[in-house]
């Protein structure tokens, strides 16, 4: 059994979700990355928390994104890299 480590944030109807599902389960299939998703309007807390940024991406619990996945920074973050928003200039 895969661990999940990526959690889709979402609600049915949601157009920037099904293109956020879409990203998602590509990067998850090719890495081998167990993942889930769940609406907001079946959580109380996740409906007060991000009510207004669906979809959210979660990566090991930790807010990755919202309104657009970018699929090279999901797998660099998967990788362990941290991609272009963490690199120093030398």
């Amino acid at each position: 059994m895969t661990q999940e480590r990526i959690t889709l944030v979402g609600r049915p109807g949601c157009h920037l979700c099904d293109t956020a599902r879409e990203v998602v389960a590509r990067v998850a299939t090719d890495t081998g990355t167990g993942w889930a998703e769940v609406s907001i309007d079946d959580d109380a807390d996740l409906r007060e928390r991000y009510a207004e940024q669906i979809p959210v991406v979660l990566l090991d619990g930790t807010e990755h994104a919202f309104f657009r996945v970018d699929e090279h920074r999901l797998r660099e973050a998967l990788a362990g890299r941290r991609g272009w928003l963490g690199r120093r200039r030398a």
